[in-house]
């Protein structure tokens, strides 16, 4: 069997501590018979023969930038096969001027609604909510989320603008509350996948600090996705 190549991309904003963050899950990749490549930057996107061979890009880089030729082979690459996966601001909000970006992922952070404002205090924790991440009727029986049942999170929740295309596995609901301008509750899309040509992508939005990854539900979540995600024999 032909070693599978996993492409470990992180950078960006250093307030998701991207190089912690990824560093968790670089063992269970090896453990799964993965040979990983570690790269500080997205130039490795413009390599074409290089993305040609990856069977699956995890990917961590915060808001930041990435060129037309960056976006185009990651485009490329998953629509060849190549999965694409990653969590919170590392893959969902990223990127935030390349239309070509959002396309491919299919959402897009909007914020993350806090604290009532007379309980803030100028500190990451005024955008921290308790909120539930909630399985779906499809996620109930999709390999990325069977088994996990609902669960609790005291952490950034996310607003998340997105398409159709997105075949949701897990949402969020962000009730009305007298401080905010909305009116009813939203719900958002939490975990959801992607097919993109012959390419299979898996956003998981919980993730903003490691004890968050390494909360058993996000992190199962989290490494299914990259199983998931990888490239299948019929992409070859």
């Amino acid at each position: 069997m032909t070693q599978k190549r996993a492409l470990v991309v992180r950078g960006g904003w250093e307030g998701h501590e991207p190089v912690k963050a990824t560093e968790l899950f670089l063992p269970f990749l090896r453990d799964n018979g993965y040979a990983v490549r570690v790269e500080e930057s997205t130039d490795v996107y413009a390599d074409t023969a290089e993305m040609a061979r990856t069977d699956l890009v995890v990917q961590c880089v915060t808001m930041s930038q990435i060129t037309p030729e960056e976006v185009a082979g990651l485009s490329s690459a998953v629509v060849a096969g190549t999965g694409f996966t990653g969590w919170h601001g590392g893959i969902a909000d990223s990127f935030r001027a390349s239309a070509e970006y959002l396309h491919l992922v299919g959402g897009q952070f909007a914020t993350h609604p806090g604290r009532e404002p007379c309980e803030r205090r100028g500190e990451a924790a005024d955008n921290f909510r308790p909120h539930t991440i909630a399985v779906t009727e499809a996620g109930r029986t999709h390999p990325v989320t069977a088994g996990v049942e609902d669960f609790e999170l005291h952490t950034e929740q996310y607003w998340v603008l997105h398409d159709d295309l997105v075949d949701v596995l897990a949402t969020t609901t962000h009730p009305v509350r007298a401080w905010e301008p909305w009116h009813r509750p939203v719900t958002s899309p939490a975990v959801w996948t992607r097919h993109w040509g012959a390419g299979r992508i898996v956003v998981t939005t919980p993730g903003h600090s490691l004890d968050v990854l390494e909360h058993p539900q996000v992190r199962t979540i989290i490494e299914r996705g990259m199983l998931w995600a990888t490239r299948t024999a019929s992409a070859s």
